[in-house]
């Protein structure tokens, strides 16, 4: 049985998704602390308000994965791979803007085990993190894209898609 925390405090969570990635992925792409319905599901994007999935399916012009093999599929096709920065850390809910005391994963076992070439960063709390405790291991510069959460209200489908495209030329 899995215990939603309260949502109106903060609560020391753990990053409970391995990274998804084989030896031909050739993009990385790192979120920052998974949502509380992507821990409970136990993979990533799994807010169904969550664009990431719609946005990607739009680069590579497939159909939008539905099932947890289909989404995999869709990954493994266009050799990437998925995991977040933040290993543990105290958080509000799913909001980034509230991440303290955190701890972070260890990029390198990805990166010693596949043909990574890119690294990309979903949203600007994401970008930040990377280049405070990632950079300076793994001396890969990050490429940041606007961030597919629901709470990024700013960025139209259209707009995102149009900015995630770069991962179909690589």
């Amino acid at each position: 049985m899995i215990i939603l925390p309260f949502l109106g405090q903060k609560n020391n969570m753990i990053n409970n998704i391995s990274p998804f990635f084989n030896k031909h992925s050739k993009i990385l792409i790192l979120g920052s602390f998974p949502s509380v319905i992507s821990r409970q599901n136990e993979f990533f994007y799994a807010n169904k308000q969550n664009r990431f999935w719609k946005v990607l399916s739009f680069v590579f012009d497939e159909k939008e994965p539905a099932s947890l093999d289909d989404k995999k599929s869709l990954l493994c096709n266009h050799n990437i791979a998925l995991w977040d920065i933040v290993k543990s850390c105290d958080i509000k809910g799913s909001s980034d803007s509230t991440i303290t005391n955190l701890k972070t994963n260890d990029i390198n076992q990805i990166l010693k085990n596949s043909n990574i070439s890119h690294i990309f960063t979903n949203g600007s709390k994401a970008s930040s993190l990377y280049k405070k405790y990632i950079l300076k291991d793994t001396f890969i510069q990050n490429y940041p894209l606007a961030s597919t959460s629901p709470a990024n209200a700013r960025y139209s489908l259209e707009r995102l898609i149009k900015e995630w495209s770069i991962l179909s030329r690589i």
